[in-house]
């Protein structure tokens, strides 16, 4: 492999049958310049859309966006072994939701339990991760119900899109985009299941699509993909309950198109909170007050490309990529840690229908 030095950095893709994409690639990101790297193919697999690390930092998993895969129906999971040396991933295991195909994964702080979602099937299910970072058997599926949101073009069953795991790793909160509602549960990693524990309604036809808490685990940020927003909860510590103290929207006044919001990231720092509008194809910046957790619209910035899915910020908070589905590229924005402002490199690179964007530990 030609990846040597910079920051490696891990891209999901879609694999549609044109073979276009075949799987997760890999690029060097330079953290002198914000040049990367051509990229290079690490692991052949269907549909990894999004991706997500082990605390050991040396497990990733991926799941499978697809409605059958190995010739077993319904979405799954797979654990590679990551080779930090060669910057190269080797397969462990895979396991099958034995429902339709997902759409999100999270890892909890012990390294015992992996969650994922499925939009399209409804339910959220749980792994048990074994000592050596491989998938167990399914513990848990969990169907979600109940009273659907006001856009019933989008919203007209449940669909769960993302899993966050409270700090204290008490918690898994689960955005659902058709039910207006940020719902959690009760994390038992000894036994890699989950509880119902409660919930909380967004904005009407808010959508809630992705979330992120503070460290101190104080606030939840959850963007609207429906809706263009940003709302902030603060969290009850004794029994996770969210309380809705904000929000505020991605887009600006004047905008009249269609838009759907996609990722959602704070800054190292956690002074910034960015989020991507798709349509807009855009970057909010927000300022973000550490004590109440409101946030403050900084800039909304053009993201050189067409609907940005995804996007995370280096480690040191010095750079932005940018994944953009429909124009095949992924961009890098240099970010001033003082203001929280973008500003676009002139690097462009290839990579069919890049979705997911996750820096190497």
């Amino acid at each position: 492999m030609a990846l040597t030095t910079g920051l490696l950095i891990f891209l999901g893709t879609y694999t549609p049958a044109n073979g276009e994409s075949r799987g997760i690639y890999a690029v060097r990101l330079d953290s002198a310049t914000g040049t990367l790297s051509e990229p290079v193919l690490v692991a052949e697999t269907p549909n990894p859309t999004f991706l997500a690390w082990h605390p050991d930092g040396r497990t990733l998993y991926a799941l499978s966006e697809s409605d059958s895969v190995n010739g077993r129906p319904g979405g799954a999971l797979t654990a590679f072994r990551y080779d930090p040396a060669a910057g190269t991933l080797t397969k462990l295991n895979t396991e099958s939701t034995g429902g339709i195909g997902l759409t999100h994964v999270g890892i909890d702080a012990t390294g015992r339990t992996a969650a994922v979602i499925s939009y399209s099937g409804g339910y959220v299910a749980s792994f048990p991760l074994k000592a050596d970072g491989s998938l167990g058997a399914r513990t848990t599926f969990l169907p979600h119900t109940g009273t659907l949101g006001p856009n019933t073009k989008r919203q007209d069953k449940p669909h769960p899109h993302s899993v966050t795991f409270s700090p204290d790793n008490r918690f898994v909160y689960i955005c659902d985009l058709g039910l207006d509602r940020v719902v959690h549960y009760k994390l038992d990693p000894a036994t890699a299941t989950l509880t119902p524990a409660g919930e909380a309604a967004s904005l009407p036809g808010a959508g809630p699509r992705h979330s992120k808490f503070t460290s101190d685990g104080k606030f939840l940020h959850v963007i609207g993909e429906l809706n263009g927003s940003v709302e902030t909860f603060s969290v009850d510590a004794a029994t996770g309950a969210l309380t809705r103290v904000q929000a505020v929207a991605t887009l600006p006044d004047d905008f009249t198109g269609e838009n759907t919001c996609a990722e959602i990231r704070l800054s190292p720092d956690e002074r910034f909170v960015y989020g991507s509008n798709r349509g807009h194809d855009s970057l909010a910046v927000f300022s973000r007050d550490a004590a109440s957790g409101k946030l403050s619209l900084v800039e909304i910035v053009p993201t050189g490309g067409k609907h940005p899915r995804n996007f995370n910020l280096s480690p040191d908070g010095r750079w932005l990529v940018c994944g953009n589905r429909d124009s095949d590229n992924v961009t890098v924005f240099a970010r001033d840690a003082a203001t929280g402002r973008l500003t676009r490199t002139t690097q462009t690179l290839k990579v069919p229908q890049a979705v997911c964007v996750l820096f190497a530990p």
